[in-house]
């Protein structure tokens, strides 16, 4: 089928090239041409502006956007808006806030333009293994999109959930979990390291994936990364987070469902990038006072 590709990162080109490889006819757009001239050296069509992208695809259109929320977003978005056609669809499968993709599907709507969001994992591997889509919205649209998400996904690795705002409610769900699962294998290994036993992390690692109950693909990955680099050396402890497990902290708090690893695993980011941490120079200070315990300057 032909679809455009809006935003062409490390997730959007490469869902690109997948999409090109299986056949599909792949339009690009990104606002960095050397990302548009790569893809198009790969069999992609070439385009400068939205308004080209639009004018060369035929009708009923599918816009695929892998874009950073905020500005980028909204005003490619409310470009679309001003050169769709009714019947066209509108993808976004970045990391949206699920209200706001409701909000979306409401103002698409009102011109007949019809919107899909999709939770979309995979990260740098997709292109080789397929992404998981978490789909909400449009059914139709979901329908005219099934060509390409059977060629994004591994065999089983799409599904449609309903109404707008499923999709990335599902994706925001995944991504606290996998903050949790990440928090865990971190806290463990550093039990490792720290025990007597001088334990090989990278085998042991390896071990684990070889039948052993927390095996998983992210263990798989630290395996790979102990196997680069034992002692994880020449990297910062300072972990980002993209918003996703914050906004499904408060959705626990919302609909009253405890959610206490995931919130920990959350707060243990905040607390990686806090050089001379206040609260902890307020806890050395208290022992001082209330217990005469010394201070380490």
């Amino acid at each position: 089928m032909q679809l455009a590709m809006i935003g062409l990162g490390r997730m959007g080109g490469n869902m690109a090239r997948r999409l090109i490889r299986k056949g599909h006819q792949v339009v690009v757009y990104d606002r960095d041409a050397a990302n548009v001239t790569a893809l198009a050296q790969e069999g992609a069509t070439r385009t400068a502006s939205l308004d080209e992208l639009v004018s060369l695809m035929k009708p009923p259109r599918a816009c695929w956007l892998m874009l950073p929320g905020g500005v980028p977003f909204t005003t490619t978005v409310e470009k679309l808006m001003s050169t769709l056609s009714p019947g066209d669809i509108v993808v976004d499968g970045g990391n949206s806030n699920f209200r706001e993709s409701m909000q979306w599907s409401t103002r698409l709507s009102e011109k007949k333009i019809r919107w899909i969001d999709s939770g979309t994992s995979g990260g740098v591997w997709g292109l080789e293994n397929g992404y998981c889509l978490m789909l909400g919205g449009d059914k139709g649209a979901y329908e005219v999109l099934e060509p390409a998400l059977k060629s994004l996904a591994p065999e089983g690795g799409y599904a449609y959930f309903g109404k707008a705002g499923a999709g990335h409610f599902a994706k925001m769900v995944h991504n606290g979990i996998e903050y949790a699962m990440m928090q865990s294998y971190a806290e463990g290994f550093e039990l490792l390291r720290a025990s007597e036993f001088g334990f090989d992390l990278h085998r042991l690692a390896g071990l684990w994936n070889r039948g052993g109950v927390v095996r998983s693909w992210l263990l798989e990955l630290a395996e790979r990364a102990l196997s680069k680099n034992p002692t994880l050396d020449g990297i910062k402890p300072y972990v980002d987070d993209n918003g996703m497990g914050r906004w499904t902290v408060q959705e626990g708090v919302t609909h009253a469902v405890p959610v206490p690893t995931i919130a920990a695993a959350l707060f243990a980011r905040f607390s990686s990038r806090m050089d001379n941490s206040f609260a902890l120079r307020m806890l050395a200070a208290l022992r001082n006072e209330f217990g005469g315990h010394a201070i380490h300057k």
